[in-house]
């Protein structure tokens, strides 16, 4: 089966272009953009070349992978759109589960489970877990086209059919859990999450409930952590996100420090380290 939309995504607007190898789907997306595209354009390959994560990090995304990214055009309010990463991460946390009923996966042993039986989880900002294994990351990318126009491009990098062995981090796939199921049926799964996942997002209004249903699948929730942010590492407990979607941190004294952007280690690696 090829790549296509879900009726639900069709009826909200959403429309695709698929492709079996691409460079790269946010440069793709970005491109259409700024070359007038509206927008709620579903840019999706098996096959990526040139991909990359956060902080311009590689990510490989071999024959059988998912590479997808959703651009969406609207007005300039950039920090409203940064946490459509969150919704993201939900949506494709709903897909897995929708593709790969009967598959289970073990507490991770660096606590990043939090004991929840919770199989799929997500991990601040951006990345899906599964035994405490990177399954999936997310990357938002964003530019201003017009005085009052903004693209977001919205890339989600699935491990379906291989993941990377030579990573400072453990890695898993789909496959390697025992699931069956190709890059397009978790694609259009993940289309038809996103339509319902966005609708209660509701352009912003509906944050409350999906930091709620973060908080829910969050990885590592009370347990130990250690962030490294703006050059230093700080460490205590991970306590929530607040209401922008920062990762708050309770240190040893008990102060709470709210953090915007850095990497995240849980459990062991929090206490011996942050490499």
């Amino acid at each position: 089966m090829g790549f296509q939309l879900p009726p639900t995504a069709i009826a909200d607007g959403y429309r695709l272009d698929a492709h079996d190898t691409v460079g790269s789907t946010n440069v793709l997306a970005i491109g259409h953009a700024r070359a007038g595209d509206p927008g709620k354009l579903w840019v999706v390959a098996s096959r990526q070349e040139s991909g990359r994560g956060r902080r311009g990090r590689p990510w490989a995304t071999p024959e059988g992978n998912l590479a997808a990214t959703l651009l969406l055009v609207s007005g300039h309010d950039l920090q409203r759109a940064a946490t459509l990463g969150f919704v993201a991460g939900l949506a494709l946390s709903d897909a897995l589960d929708a593709v790969a009923p009967g598959i289970s996966v073990a507490v991770a042993p660096d606590g990043g489970s939090g004991g929840r039986g919770t199989r799929f989880e997500l991990k601040w900002p951006n990345d899906v877990l599964a035994s405490g294994a990177k399954m999936a990351g997310i990357l938002l990318e964003s530019t201003m086209i017009s005085d009052d126009r903004a693209a977001v491009a919205i890339g989600i990098g699935v491990n379906v059919a291989a993941y990377p062995e030579d990573v400072p981090y453990p890695a898993t796939s789909l496959r390697a859990l025992g699931a069956t199921c190709d890059a397009a049926t978790l694609f259009l799964a993940l289309a038809d999450a996103w339509s319902e996942t966005m609708r209660q997002w509701n352009e912003g209004r509906g944050l409350a409930r999906i930091r709620q249903r973060w908080l829910e699948r969050a990885a590592g929730l009370g347990g130990e952590v250690a962030v490294r942010a703006e050059g230093r590492i700080v460490r205590g407990i991970f306590e929530t996100i607040d209401e922008d979607c920062r990762f708050v941190i309770r240190e040893d004294g008990g102060s709470r420090i709210a953090i915007a952007a850095g990497d995240v280690h849980f459990g062991a690696v929090a206490s011996a380290g942050a490499a």
